[in-house]
């Protein structure tokens, strides 16, 4: 292999590492997270005289919930209107975990081969 091509894949291994770094930074950063989604509701009462039940834009509420699965289960967690910024700001960490987790995962597989590149060319 010529020396500007060694030279090369040895920055581009240094620059997979400064880069992969980065990324695990950017985990150790984040808050608690949880999957799952925020939902609002109107919900029609148990009176069948309620006007509820004649017009959707009467309906009771809004009820907040959180759904989620567990087990291949769907979960509803009813939540407090105060609770409600919470999981949401939960879930977009959840989100931005697995965002970071492909880039990772793509960035090693990137890297492995610049690796695996430098081992069968003995350009250590």
């Amino acid at each position: 292999m010529k020396a500007i091509a060694q030279t090369r894949l040895v920055a581009m291994i240094r620059s997979d590492a400064q880069r992969f770094e980065a990324l695990k930074r950017e985990i150790v950063h984040l808050d608690y997270f949880c999957k799952g989604t925020v939902l609002k509701r109107m919900m029609k009462c148990g009176n069948k005289k309620c006007a509820c039940h004649r017009d959707p834009a009467k309906r009771h509420g809004p009820y907040f919930e959180c759904t989620y699965k567990v087990q291949n289960k769907t979960v509803n967690l009813k939540l407090y209107p105060e609770m409600t910024p919470l999981y949401r700001d939960a879930i977009r960490q959840y989100r931005k975990l697995r965002l970071l987790l492909g880039r990772m995962e793509r960035l090693s597989r990137s890297a492995l081969a610049h690796l695996a590149q430098q081992k069968l060319t003995g350009a250590d």
